[in-house]
């Protein structure tokens, strides 16, 4: 069984992520900022069938908390780079600086960090899967987005960097490009939870377990098989600023 390491696991492709792979029986270093949330997490892990679920407390945006988590973890067979997050739908002209910072040091320099950290030990084992959860957003452009996909842009290219150079290391790189889902993501967007609920009105989403699926079913190609990309988004959304509701 595979040891698995997530970073945002409290909540939405996090969770349902380690639920997914608990219930095939691997091991799990769950880490996220909100502690209580992750032993929750933890325990319906080990209930699902986890062979081990360990918490640690980790916030993307500091140095000395990544390096205290990838200090704890152990070495992954599967890294799931699933923290961030998108701050605020201003324009560029009038966005807030802690928006900027925020989703810059979350969704880039975080990933980048728990990433560089990690994959001296996983060349060495000569094996590992790391699985960046990227955005339908790094496949376009909208209007009050203009960071969150810059940041989203920036995880496909640092994805796609990886796979070369991590060439012969027998190490798989994916990166996952989701449409609109129904998680916390929109409440933590908007900062209002009758707001994000607006957003998923007269169509049906993605949800958290369907990302989780298709994770689940690229973590598990054979080692010879590395699937580079998966774009997916409900059936109802046409594009980044398209969906049909009714």
């Amino acid at each position: 069984m595979s040891h698995v390491v997530i970073t945002g696991a409290s909540s939405g492709f996090g969770e349902a992520s380690a639920l997914g792979f608990a219930k095939l029986g691997h091991s799990l270093f769950l880490g996220a900022r909100r502690v209580d949330r992750l032993r929750e997490v933890a325990r319906a892990c080990l209930e699902a069938g986890a062979r081990e679920a360990e918490v640690h407390e980790l916030d993307v945006r500091g140095k000395k908390s990544i390096d205290e988590f990838c200090a704890a973890c152990g070495t992954p067979d599967i890294l799931l780079n699933n923290a961030g997050l998108a701050l605020g739908r201003d324009p560029v002209s009038s966005m807030k600086d802690e928006d900027l910072v925020g989703m810059v040091e979350t969704n880039v320099i975080g990933l980048v960090r728990v990433t560089r950290a990690l994959l001296p030990r996983m060349i060495a084992a000569k094996r590992g899967h790391i699985i960046n959860l990227g955005s339908y957003a790094a496949r376009g452009v909208y209007e009050g987005g203009a960071v969150y996909a810059a940041t989203k842009h920036s995880v496909r290219v640092i994805s796609e960097t990886l796979r070369l150079e991590l060439s012969g290391t027998n190490i798989r790189v994916t990166e996952m490009d989701p449409g609109m889902a129904e998680t916390e993501f929109s409440i933590v967007r908007l900062g209002d939870e009758s707001k994000a609920k607006k957003v998923y009105e007269g169509w049906e989403p993605l949800t958290a377990a369907d990302v989780a699926d298709a994770i689940l079913w690229v973590a598990t190609r054979p080692p010879h098989v590395n699937v580079s990309e998966v774009v997916m988004t409900a059936t109802a959304q046409a594009s980044l600023t398209k969906v049909h509701k009714g």
